[in-house]
């Protein structure tokens, strides 16, 4: 897992997707705090803009967090924290728009052509996820 005070290793793993196939040394799997995170091994080179929108977007977002675990230490009311919350919760609904249109119209579409319909089902699982 990417040192998260480390900016150069954020941006490499973020710089990582699902277009091609590169392996990690380490084998297929991230620990996380909560829960083990399985990794499949491809990758995605992003172009500048991309990358830069999905970074600034997490870089909100973890402000965001920062910002409620204050309002927590600070024994803020519970309903303006749920109201952050929510803020936060809306900020990666839209992360993850912005990450699966993308996803489709590089990955899917180039997978696709290339006669790899198996990227389907794992775009099917991938949206059932999201909806939950």
């Amino acid at each position: 897992m990417p040192n998260l005070n480390n900016k150069k290793e954020i941006e490499s793993e973020l710089k990582k997707c699902c277009c091609s196939e590169n392996k990690l040394e380490s084998g297929n799997t991230v620990e996380s705090n909560s829960e083990e995170l399985i990794v499949t091994g491809k990758t995605k080179k992003r172009t500048e803009k991309e990358f830069k929108d999905l970074y600034n977007r997490l870089s909100r977002i973890e402000g965001q967090v920062r910002g409620v675990k204050k309002m927590v230490e600070k024994e803020a009311y519970c309903v303006d924290i749920l109201t952050q919350v929510s803020a936060i919760t809306s900020a990666l609904n839209s992360f993850n728009k912005v990450l699966l249109s993308n996803h489709i119209k590089s990955c899917v579409i180039q997978n696709v052509k290339e006669g790899n319909e198996e990227v389907i089902d794992e775009l099917v699982k991938t949206i059932q996820k999201l909806m939950k």
